[in-house]
């Protein structure tokens, strides 16, 4: 339950996402990534999270930079469990999800 409640912190309006959110919202995720098969709801659920506190460009961007970050932690990350995340979890995500993003687009 703890987790769950973490993931529902929400961004106050006009402040940046932090990687501490993206982290906090894609932890339980770590299995999903690492081993591939199918995400737990409590991953799906940190997915959906991200989108929401992720609403402008400058939201997206500061995620994506943040999710580049942490991959790089997991060098054992799978690329296209990474990149499948968002649609096996049915959430249409701006935000890519992988080693070799270039954020900056």
């Amino acid at each position: 339950m703890l987790v769950v409640a973490m993931v529902q912190i929400m961004v106050k309006p006009g402040e940046a996402v932090t990687c501490g959110q993206v982290d906090a919202s894609l932890a339980s995720c770590i299995s999903y990534l690492t081993a591939g098969g199918s995400p737990y709801a409590v991953c799906c659920d940190g997915v959906k999270n991200l989108k929401t506190i992720t609403p402008t460009t400058a939201d997206r961007r500061a995620a994506c930079d943040c999710v580049k970050a942490a991959a790089a932690r997991y060098p054992n990350i799978k690329e296209d469990a990474a990149s499948s995340l968002p649609t096996k979890c049915g959430v249409e995500m701006n935000i890519p999800i992988s080693t070799s993003t270039n954020c900056a687009k």
